[in-house]
């Protein structure tokens, strides 16, 4: 069970003249009053109390008393503690009667619940590396942060070049007339050259036609005398003619004219290989990018699961960037009742044996939300110790001119009696008026 206060007793302590409380065991326990009364005072004593020296305010006697500070407090452990005395001696009580000192208090008193303010006052960073130190997953998250911002920025560099060398490659010009590879001039000349040696042989063959021809006419003449002679020559030359009629030949123009136009065309093929390349690289930046896309959701998804695995104080609580994050806000978007919700649970997480936490100026939150916050100290079994300048009914007690309002008569606390007894009657008389 963790430890809560159960009753305290507080008297010229700061602006308190005499001050009895019982807080509620859960829920928040408002202590209202005009500015200047008395009321954080309260809070200061308790922390004096509970906390030690290091809380012990720089002028703790209250104005014009002549009695010390008296401050007592009773835990619901069963342990009393007491400050009294002109040195304000710590006197700590367990449920044997046996008597403690300051170390048994700091094993279920957790500072953050002395002085929460301070907690909160910190920034997002410094809540959320607290929060993290609780819960002793910092390192690994660290790595995991450390890993996600490296995948982020090397993704972030693949995916630049790839949109600057696809954008690059859909400028380049494309030729659908050009060929796949480049030409050279040399291989026009060849095949225009055997295209020519082709054409020569085929005038040769015309020639030779044309000899037989001129040969079978003279024969005519001679057809008479040399009738075999003749017969053989006809069947020559026609077979001649013959092929002579399948005879085609071929055009030089388009190959002369490559050869005028291989720089523009050697040209357009450079161009067509230029973005070849360039898409070939796009496309092995593009893979780049989605593996590195895979890495960055796999730590992303480890960094996702390390959290929710992790026993945080409140659900919808997380750490994102570095920073508290609740319900999807960070700290400046929380309102007022969220930030105390937050700042109560993660105090609780760092020492649960703690059930308490002190609150002081709760003015700034309105009705509903001052109870929306009581409502959920009280479902989480929390006892909050609070102040507001106010004289509501939401108040358990006002403090005015450093009593409970509406507490009167004048009494000597038993921790003070004797050192009443030693004072002179004017001394007494004194010290009667600053008592209630």
């Amino acid at each position: 069970m963790s430890v809560k206060i159960t009753s305290l007793e507080l008297e010229n302590v700061k602006r308190i003249k005499a001050v009895r409380l019982e807080p509620s065991p859960n829920g928040l326990t408002v202590i209202g009053g005009k500015n200047g009364q008395g009321k954080t005072s309260v809070l200061d004593a308790i922390a004096w109390a509970l906390g030690g020296d290091r809380y012990r305010p720089s002028s703790p006697e209250r104005e014009g008393s002549v009695i010390p500070p008296r401050l007592h407090v009773e835990l619901s452990n069963g342990i009393i503690v007491e400050r009294k005395g002109k040195n304000a001696a710590l006197t700590v009580l367990d449920p044997s009667g046996k008597r403690a000192g300051q170390q048994l208090l700091n094993e279920f008193i957790s500072t953050f619940a002395l002085d929460l303010p301070k907690f909160m006052a910190g920034s997002n960073k410094e809540k959320a590396e607290t929060l993290l130190q609780i819960l002793g997953i910092r390192p690994e998250l660290a790595r995991l942060d450390q890993k996600e911002q490296e995948l982020y920025f090397s993704r972030r560099a693949a995916g630049q070049q790839y949109d600057r060398k696809k954008k690059y490659a859909a400028e380049l010009p494309f030729y659908q007339d050009a060929p796949p590879e480049m030409i050279s001039v040399s291989d026009l000349i060849q095949r225009q050259q055997a295209i020519l040696a082709q054409n020569g042989e085929n005038q040769r063959l015309r020639m030779q036609a044309e000899k037989l021809l001129r040969e079978r006419e003279a024969l005519e003449q001679q057809l008479q005398d040399l009738t075999g002679r003749y017969k053989a020559v006809c069947a020559a030359c026609e077979t001649a003619q013959k092929s002579a009629e399948n005879l085609r030949d071929e055009s030089t123009v388009q190959l002369e004219q490559d050869i005028q136009n291989i720089e523009l065309l050697n040209e357009k093929v450079r161009a067509n290989l230029e973005r070849e390349r360039a898409e070939e690289e796009a496309v092995s930046l593009k893979g780049q990018v989605d593996q590195l896309t895979g890495q960055l959701e796999t730590v992303r998804e480890s960094r996702a699961k390390l959290l929710s695995s992790a026993p945080l104080p409140l659900p919808e609580l997380s750490v994102e960037e570095g920073e508290l994050v609740y319900k999807g806000r960070k700290w400046d978007c929380m309102s007022g009742a969220e930030q105390l919700m937050v700042s109560t649970a993660i105090v609780r997480k760092l020492n649960p044996g703690c059930g308490f936490v002190l609150l002081d100026k709760l003015e700034q939150m309105d009705a509903d939300t001052l109870q929306a916050f009581g409502d959920w100290l009280t479902s989480e079994g929390l006892q909050a110790i609070a102040t507001r300048v106010s004289t509501g009914g939401e108040c358990k007690v006002v403090i005015e001119d450093g009593f409970v309002k509406g507490e009167t008569g004048v009494e000597y606390a038993p921790a003070t009696e004797e050192l009443v007894a030693g004072m002179s009657p004017d001394a007494k008389e004194a010290a009667a008026k600053s008592w209630w």
